[in-house]
């Protein structure tokens, strides 16, 4: 696969947002400034997304949460080669493929962007099942039926929440998706679990893992990444059992009832 020539800016970065951070991407045509969430753009060439925050920023989210989702199913005394998973945010793909190492029955993969799934199919045909572009904050009904005739017992996210990529709403509307009883595994910055964070995407994580709909069977904070200082990015590992359904309030980050 191509080669990308990728420059980062030489001034610090400390001072933007995760979701601000952008690279210069050094083509025959001319030089192309990306922000690290512009994934349309970044999976319109091939390899990128890969050379990018897995080569270049040593990206491990995937094959610790597809880990600890393992270990914890394990544990429970089941057997993962039996769920029946939603990936949200699936992207090109690379979660589905440690899904797919641990003989999961069926993968379904799930984006908003039409060139998360363009990718995929160019990247790694035949991955998932099936894979549906739509917008999980405002699933129409019928699109709804459609996902549930896959009676998912298990949702996995991975580096797609809390920096406006999944919002509260499409994140809680995938949970509920979840048969009860099912597994649910997701990792999420290590600041989006501290109280003094007041965004709605924070106050909603915390409602489901310090509440009853979420039970917790593991839990642990690593190195998700590097920044392109070269400093870590400590996320946190999430894996549990569902317990029932989250309310409506929790779209907004707003305490449940």
């Amino acid at each position: 696969m191509k080669l990308h020539r990728i420059k980062f800016p030489h001034t610090e970065a400390q001072e933007l947002s995760q979701d601000e951070v952008a690279f210069t991407l050094q083509t025959e045509v001319g030089d192309e400034v990306i922000r690290f969430h512009d994934y349309d753009v970044i999976y319109r060439h091939p390899g990128l997304y890969e050379q990018l925050f897995y080569e270049r920023l040593k990206c491990q989210s995937p094959s610790r949460v597809a880990a600890i989702l393992k270990s914890a199913v394990q544990q429970a005394g089941e057997y993962p080669s039996t769920l029946r998973v939603l990936d949200l945010g699936a992207g090109n793909g690379i979660m589905g493929e440690e899904l797919r190492r641990l003989g999961v029955a069926r993968v379904i993969g799930a984006d908003i962007l039409s060139e998360a799934r363009d990718a995929c199919m160019r990247d790694r045909p035949g991955l998932y099942d099936d894979y549906f572009v739509c917008d999980f904050a405002n699933l129409v009904p019928d699109k709804v039926e459609e996902l549930e005739q896959w009676s998912f017992d298990c949702l996995t996210t991975v580096a797609a929440l809390g920096f406006g990529d999944i919002p509260p709403r499409a994140f809680v509307n995938a949970f509920n998706l979840v048969n009860d009883g099912g597994w649910v595994a997701f990792n999420i910055r290590d600041t989006f679990l501290d109280h003094r964070e007041t965004t709605d995407f924070s106050k909603t994580v915390r409602n489901l893992v310090f509440t009853d709909y979420l039970e917790i069977h593991h839990l642990e904070r690593y190195r998700h990444r590097l920044s392109i200082d070269g400093e870590p990015l400590f996320y946190y590992a999430i894996a549990g059992r569902k317990i029932a359904n989250a309310p409506e309030g929790m779209f907004d980050g707003s305490e449940p009832s």
